[in-house]
């Protein structure tokens, strides 16, 4: 899943609400945008009267239509949050934090595939991902669980604490790439 460098597929929406595909000269359906997604490949929407980028509203009518054909990926709970991320103005984070953790999760792929091609598919240092990610999801979501938003930056205890955290955090990837080396080895 090769993503392409360089400018995203440019996707022209015409008056009639029709897809153009710059590239190959004809019209796509939200299917074939999907598919270009998959394949990884960056694109961008716009309309071409007014030039709005309309990328996000078609990724997002991309899920909603996945998601109504069964192919749930987002539970319940996730929806949920997300609603409440609107509301309760944890806006500034939650992108940040979505960003990273389908950072990780890409990451934690790519690994996976590498280790079960080779030889030894056993995966060892999976207890080490793991208390990584959940040392990860502590940290990211430190102060949300009482509902009171992010901690204040000038106390001094929670500083030290995400220090230190951070410091185990930085270990353990340090302990993991020791591991996965060993075993390209």
């Amino acid at each position: 899943m090769a993503k392409t460098e360089g400018a995203p597929l440019l996707i022209k929406r015409y008056a009639s609400r029709r897809l153009y595909n710059t590239e190959t000269s004809d019209y796509v359906t939200l299917d074939d945008i999907s598919g270009f997604i998959r394949e990884g490949r960056d694109v961008q929407i716009v309309d071409l009267k007014s030039g709005d980028d309309l990328t996000r509203q078609y990724l997002l009518q991309i899920i909603a239509e996945r998601e109504s054909r069964g192919d749930n990926v987002l539970p319940t709970n996730v929806l949920t949050d997300l609603v409440r991320s609107y509301t309760e103005g944890a806006q500034t984070m939650v992108p940040d934090f979505l960003a990273a953790s389908f950072d990780m999760l890409r990451d934690g792929q790519a690994k996976m595939v590498e280790q079960m091609s080779s030889p030894m598919g056993s995966m060892p240092g999976f207890d080490q991902i793991k208390q990584q990610q959940e040392a990860f999801m502590k940290t990211m979501m430190g102060g949300w669980a009482a509902g009171s938003g992010p901690a204040a930056e000038n106390d001094e205890a929670d500083d030290s604490s995400s220090t230190s955290e951070l410091d185990a955090i930085k270990k353990q990837l340090a302990d993991m790439q020791a591991a996965l080396a060993k075993m390209g080895k």
